[in-house]
């Protein structure tokens, strides 16, 4: 069964880890956020794409900048012949399950030339034009043909006819190891703000763990409960810190209860990615 998650929180896992590596460069870039999709929309004017395990990255004419406003330091020749007046939008990325590695890389600031040569920027929209998306669609295929950069890449835009096709889409794109897919409304202009003319469509697969024990909130959960330590069956042990109610933290489960969490893929490690609390498994009789 395929089930949804709210956005932002990979996103927030990413700027965490930014902000611990570098100093703040440049003004935040004002970019296009997704809601997230469910079933009713109607998809006529959505293009379809792959949601791709990356970094997020506006490419501003000198430098590829963070959405929290970090320039990443890509080597010269990687971004020697980007345009000069073009903005693009896209996601650096290495491949399908490679976000760890993919990360390791782009947030040095001594660039590795031979690690970078592995890395692509797919570019799914371009922010200074003031077209509809279906136009801006091929204004990036033009851009990047006439580029003929090898690790610039456009992101593959197409339809679909039904809600039942986009699930069974969904499911074969992430059995290869995908995040998800994309939507975005074909008439739509840029915007820089969070809209429904994006939405990410995300599956995630759930666990059970035993809670070891509770740890205590900081900031504006001080005196709640911030997040729990829990055993996987196989002995590992992880923390969950989102996915509770303000009443959950009040009144937060207790150390032996076996809790239902939600997760998006593992770590090499094992670790489930972006684990979220769903519920106490209420045990039968």
């Amino acid at each position: 069964m395929i089930k949804f998650i709210s956005a932002g929180v990979s996103i927030f896992l990413i700027s965490v880890m930014f902000n611990h590596t570098f100093a703040k460069d440049l003004a935040k870039p004002t970019v296009m956020l997704a809601n997230v999709y469910h079933s009713g929309i109607d998809l006529s004017d959505y293009w379809v794409s792959e949601k791709y395990d990356g970094v997020r990255a506006i490419w501003d004419g000198k430098h590829l900048v963070s959405r929290g406003g970090n320039i990443y330091h890509a080597p010269r020749w990687f971004v020697k012949d980007f345009p000069k007046y073009t903005r693009l939008d896209g996601e650096l990325w290495l491949a399908r399950q490679k976000f760890e590695a993919l990360v390791s890389v782009v947030r040095d600031k001594q660039p590795d030339d031979k690690a970078w040569k592995a890395i692509k920027f797919m570019v799914f929209d371009v922010p200074s034009s003031p077209k509809i998306f279906t136009q801006r669609i091929n204004l990036i295929k033009k851009t990047l043909a006439s580029l003929n950069i090898p690790w610039l890449k456009a992101v593959k835009q197409w339809k679909v006819s039904s809600h039942a096709k986009l699930m069974m889409q969904l499911k074969k794109i992430t059995q290869v190891g995908a995040e998800g897919l994309m939507l975005h409304r074909g008439s739509s202009y840029y915007k820089g703000k969070r809209t429904g003319d994006l939405l990410k469509v995300k599956p995630y697969q759930d666990a059970e763990a035993v809670v070891i024990k509770t740890i205590g909130g900081k900031g504006k959960y001080k005196g709640l409960m911030g997040a729990i330590l829990v055993e996987m069956p196989s002995g590992q042990r992880f923390k969950i810190g989102t996915g509770f109610t303000d009443l959950e933290r009040r009144n937060p489960p207790k150390a032996g209860e076996t809790i239902t969490y939600q997760y998006r893929g593992e770590t090499k490690n094992g670790i489930p990615r972006f684990a979220s609390f769903l519920r106490i498994r209420v045990l039968e009789r």
